[in-house]
C-alpha cells in the first residue's frame, strides 16, 4: 500500500482502457477499492456503499461519455480522484448513451472547504470539450495526471476555469436580457459547478447576460445586490432549498433540477427569457419561509392542507419530545406522586432546603415542572406555526394567542387546528389589502398581529371554543371507557396509522393524537387511557425500520440489494429510538411490499399493546425510555410480536409476489456499519 501524498490523484488511481465490470456498480466498486489501496480510504466497502447511495438518489452519467459517480464519506482520509477510460463503456444513465471517462470523486465526511474546492474544478473542468478530448488521448496514466492537476491547480499552472461568481460584463447592451441564476446539487461538490458552467456558456452562445451563483459545499459567495436588482428572471438549478431565497424576492423565476442545468441549459435560458416578459410567470416570494417550495398556485388543496397542518406539526415536536422526555425523568426520580406538589416544591424549596421526601423529590418536582411547561407549549406552537405556513411572520402572533385561547377553552388540540388556520387566513387576507405608504411599515408588527389576534381568538371564544371543547370533552370521556375489544381495535386503528406513510401525515395524525392526550392528562393518572394510547404508538412505530433490519440483515440478505443491507444495519439503532423513518429506504425502494407489511406487524403490536395494558409516561425515546414504560415486557412483547410479523410478511411478498430482481454486485469480505 503507497503512502498518501499532498495531491488527489495519482498514477495509481488511474486505469486505462479496461473493463471494471458490466455495470456502474462494478466499475464503481473497482474505483473505491483501487483508492483504497492507494492508501486513501480505509473500507472499499463503506466508500462504495456511499457512493452507491448517492448514485441510486440521480445516476451521474452526463452527457459527452462522462460519468461522476461520487461521495462523501467517513471512510475516505484524503481527498482523491480515482480515474477509469473504459473499454467498453458503461451505461451510467446519461440519454446519449455508455459513459468511458469515469471518475470516482471521494471526500472525506469533513473535507475542508479548500479540498472541495479543489473537487470541484474537476467537475468544471468536465464541461470544457479540450480536456475531456485529452483524457481519451492520454497514453498513460502520468499523463492522465498531469492533465488533471492542471485543470485543478494542482500543477502550479491551473487551467483556466469559471470564477466561482462571473462578473458582469461591461457595456451591456439595454435590450439584453438578464438572467440570475442558482445551482446546488445535495453533495454540492460536482453537479454545482457543473451546472454553473454549463448555463454560463449557454449564456454567452444566447446572448444573454446570465451571472451564476454555484452554492456548493465549498462555500458560495452571494451575488451582488445590484446584479439580482437589474435581472428580469431567476432560474433556480436545485436539488436542495436555495440559501437565503428571499434576494431574488418578486423575480420571475424557472424552477428544476441541477441535472436539467447540465444537460438542457439552452432550453432553461429559452424558458428564463419568456418568464421575463410573462406577467403570469410564477415569482419568487419575498418569504424566506415560502420561497422554498413551489408556489401555492401550482398546489393542490390537499397538498398546501397538508403541508400547513405538518409545519406546525413539525415545530410543535421539539417541544413534546423535551417535555414528554422530563416529564416521564420526574416520575423516575420523584415517583407518581410526583404531580401532586411539584410547583409547590420548586417555590417552597432548593438544593440547600430539600423537601420531605429528600433529594429525588426535589430534582423529580424540578424536571416535572419543566416537561410539563414545555408540554403547555404544545397547542400555541402548533397554531402559531400553521399559521406562519400560510402567512409567514405576521401570522405567528396571531396563531399563538389563538393557540392559547384554545387551551383556555379546553378545546385542545382541535381548537390549534382550527385556531391556527384561523389566525392565517386572516394574517394572510389582512397582508393583501392595500394600504397608504405611510402605513405598509406597520403592517406586519403592529396592524396584522393586533386585528389578527383579536378576530381569530374573538371566534374562538365566543363561537367556536365550547362547541370544541365539548367534543374533546366527549372524546375524553370515551377513551377512558374503552376496555376489552374496543381498546384493541383503537390500537389497531393507530398502529396500521403510524405504519401508513412512515413519519408523514397520517403517521404525525396518529402521533399528535397521543401526544396532546399525554399533554392534557399529566396531571391524572399515570396510567389512563392517554398512557396506554402513546405506548400504542410508539411501539408500533417502532415496528417497521425494526423488521426492515430483521429481514435484510437476518433473514433473507439474498432478497436485499447492498445499499438496502447497509440501510438495514443503521434502521436497527433507529427503530429502536422510535424513528418510523428509518424505513423509508426501504419503502422508497419497494413501496408495495414494504408498507403492507409494515401496516400488518403496526395493527398487531398496536393491539397487542393495548390488550396487556401497556403504559408510556414517554412521548419518544422507544426502547431507551424503559423507566417510562410499564410493563416494560409487555412493550417489547408487543413490538416483537409485529417486528416478527412484518419481517416475514416482507419476505413473503418479496419472493411470491412480482419478485424484484436484485443487481448482482461482487462479493465483499468486510462489511462496515452505516453511521447514524
Amino acid at each position: 500500500m503507497s503512502s498518501p501524498t499532498s495531491h488527489t490523484i495519482t498514477a495509481g488511481l488511474v486505469s486505462l482502457d479496461v473493463g471494471l465490470g458490466s455495470d456502474k456498480a462494478a466499475v464503481i466498486r473497482a474505483l473505491a477499492e483501487r483508492v483504497v489501496r492507494e492508501g486513501r480510504a480505509t473500507d472499499s466497502e463503506a466508500l462504495f456503499s456511499d457512493a452507491w447511495a448517492r448514485e441510486q438518489k440521480d445516476e451521474t452519467g452526463l452527457p459527452g461519455g462522462i460519468a461522476i459517480p461520487h461521495a462523501k464519506s467517513a471512510a475516505v482520509t484524503q481527498p482523491s480522484l480515482a480515474f477509469a477510460r473504459l473499454a467498453p463503456g458503461v451505461d451510467f444513465g446519461a440519454d446519449d448513451g455508455p459513459a468511458d471517462l469515469v471518475f470516482l470523486i471521494a471526500a472525506p465526511a469533513d473535507a475542508a472547504e479548500d479540498h472541495l474546492a479543489v473537487l470541484s474544478k474537476l467537475a468544471r473542468s468536465l464541461m470544457d470539450d479540450g480536456f475531456t478530448s485529452a483524457l481519451r488521448s492520454a497514453g498513460t496514466g502520468d499523463e492522465v495526471v498531469a492533465i488533471v492537476r492542471e485543470a485543478i491547480g494542482e500543477s502550479g499552472v491551473a487551467r483556466a476555469a469559471a470564477a466561482s461568481t462571473p462578473a458582469r460584463p461591461e457595456n451591456i447592451e439595454a435590450a439584453r436580457t438578464r438572467i440570475v441564476a442558482v445551482t446546488a446539487c445535495a453533495t454540492g461538490i460536482a453537479h454545482t459547478f457543473m451546472a454553473a458552467d454549463a448555463l454560463t456558456a449557454a449564456g454567452r452562445k444566447a446572448d444573454v447576460d446570465l451571472v451564476v451563483e454555484p452554492q456548493g459545499s465549498s462555500g458560495y459567495q452571494a451575488l451582488p445586490a445590484e446584479v439580482i436588482r437589474d435581472a428580469d428572471a431567476v432560474i433556480f438549478a436545485v436539488d436542495v432549498d436555495v440559501r437565503e431565497p428571499q434576494r431574488f424576492a418578486g423575480k420571475p423565476v424557472v424552477r428544476t433540477s441541477v441535472k436539467r442545468g447540465i444537460e438542457q441549459p439552452e432550453k432553461l435560458i429559452a424558458e428564463a427569457v419568456a418568464a421575463a416578459s410573462d406577467p403570469r410567470a410564477e415569482r419568487v416570494s419575498g418569504s424566506a419561509a415560502a420561497a422554498s417550495t413551489a408556489t401555492g398556485a401550482q398546489e393542490s388543496v390537499g397538498a398546501r392542507i397538508k403541508r400547513w397542518l405538518l409545519t406546525g406539526v413539525s415545530y410543535m415536536i421539539p417541544f413534546v419530545a423535551g417535555g414528554g422526555l422530563l416529564i416521564a425523568l420526574g416520575f423516575l426520580l420523584g415517583g407518581y406522586q410526583v404531580t401532586d406538589d411539584a410547583a409547590t416544591v420548586i417555590v417552597e424549596n432548593s438544593l440547600w432546603d430539600l423537601p420531605a421526601g429528600g433529594l429525588g423529590q426535589y430534582l423529580g418536582s424540578v424536571a416535572f415542572m419543566i416537561g410539563a411547561t414545555s408540554m403547555g407549549f404544545l397547542v400555541p406552537v402548533l397554531a402559531g406555526f400553521i399559521a406562519f405556513a400560510i402567512a409567514d411572520r405576521p401570522g405567528i402572533a396571531p396563531g399563538f394567542v389563538a393557540g392559547a385561547v384554545a387551551v383556555l377553552m379546553s378545546a385542545g388540540f382541535i381548537g390549534g387546528l382550527i385556531g391556527g388556520l384561523l389566525a392565517g387566513f386572516i394574517a394572510l387576507w389582512l397582508g393583501r389589502l392595500p394600504a397608504p405608504r405611510w402605513l405598509r411599515g406597520l403592517m406586519p408588527v403592529v396592524i396584522i398581529p393586533l386585528v389578527g389576534s383579536i378576530v381569530a381568538s374573538g371566534l374562538m371564544i365566543l363561537f367556536l371554543g365550547r362547541p370544541i371543547a365539548q367534543l374533546m370533552t366527549w372524546l375524553t370521556e370515551w377513551l377512558n371507557s374503552l376496555n376489552g375489544a374496543s381498546a384493541v381495535i383503537l390500537g389497531v386503528i393507530l398502529g396500521l396509522m403510524m405504519c401508513f406513510d412512515l413519519g408523514g401525515p397520517v403517521n404525525k395524525v396518529a402521533y399528535t393524537f397521543a401526544t396532546t392526550g399525554l399533554a392534557a392528562a399529566t396531571a391524572s393518572q399515570p396510567f389512563s387511557s392517554p398512557y396506554l394510547i402513546m405506548a400504542a404508538v410508539m411501539a408500533a412505530g417502532m415496528v417497521p425500520p425494526l423488521a426492515m433490519a430483521l429481514a435484510s440483515t437476518v433473514l433473507a440478505r439474498n432478497l436485499f440489494t447492498p445499499v438496502e443491507r447497509e440501510n438495514g444495519k443503521a434502521a436497527w439503532l433507529l427503530g429502536a429510538a422510535f424513528i418510523s423513518e428509518g424505513a423509508i429506504p426501504f419503502a422508497a425502494a419497494d413501496l408495495f411490499r414494504v408498507i403492507p407489511a409494515s401496516m400488518l406487524g403496526g395493527a398487531v403490536t398496536g393491539g397487542l399493546s393495548m390488550a396487556i395494558g401497556v403504559s408510556s409516561l414517554a412521548p419518544h425515546g422507544g426502547i431507551f425510555v424503559f423507566f417510562a414504560i410499564q410493563p416494560v415486557w409487555g412493550f417489547v412483547l408487543s413490538i416483537l410480536a409485529g417486528v416478527l410479523v412484518s419481517a416475514f410478511a416482507v419476505i413473503a411478498l418479496k419472493k411470491w409476489v412480482h419478485r424484484r430482481e436484485v443487481p448482482v454486485v461482487a462479493p465483499v469480505s468486510t462489511e462496515v456499519p452505516v453511521a447514524v
